[in-house]
């Protein structure tokens, strides 16, 4: 029984090292955006978010916008449907390709703590700190509250965008299934030692 403890200690600790990464995603679409611009241009974004180590890497992949893209960042906070102000830098991430209608911005590490990730405007209207900053960011993520879009010179007020939901982590949902696998195993073999 001693060890059967071990294992189900072990695997919740491991579960738990994970448990600061949190996988952020949206389909990105004009009708998406608050107007809607019928826009043929999709993408997909995925911010992977690392809350023990105060990182964020950012993939982005996007084509057909209808015209050159001007700025892309995410905004905070806001229930679907609705618009908001800019929480990331200005016009876009440092690298994210400008001036195109498709492109890619893959495996890109920024760190949450540093003041050139946020727009100033919304560090100073969420406590005046980059850590108050990091934490309205951060809530409002798992609040479904921000979103992630893609302004052009057609479309300025945003051409694309989608709402960023966090998806389920399959390690911590493998783990808690090879628990209860061993607890199923455990049980067997004290039934047929009777």
């Amino acid at each position: 029984m001693k060890s059967l403890k071990f294992l189900l200690a072990s695997l919740l600790l491991a579960s738990g090292a994970h448990a600061s990464i949190i996988v952020y995603a949206g389909t990105l679409s004009g009708a998406n955006e608050n107007q809607a611009t019928g826009s043929a241009g999709t993408g997909f974004a995925t911010f992977t978010v690392d809350s023990f180590l105060n990182t964020i890497l950012i993939n982005v992949s996007f084509s057909g916008l209808t015209s050159n893209d001007t700025a892309a960042h995410i905004h905070c906070c806001v229930a679907p449907g609705g618009n908001t102000g800019v929480a990331t830098t200005l016009p876009a991430f440092a690298g994210f390709p400008l001036g195109v209608t498709s492109g890619s911005f893959n495996n890109v590490l920024f760190d949450l703590t540093s003041p050139s990730f946020y727009n100033p405007a919304f560090v100073t209207a969420n406590g005046g700190t980059v850590a108050s900053a990091e934490a309205t960011l951060l809530a409002g993520m798992a609040a479904r509250q921000t979103y992630f879009n893609i302004h052009t010179s057609t479309s300025p007020g945003g051409e694309i965008r989608g709402f960023l939901v966090a998806t389920p982590e399959p390690s911590g949902f493998a783990l808690v299934g090879l628990a209860l696998a061993g607890l199923g195993m455990r049980r067997r073999l004290n039934i047929s030692r009777r």
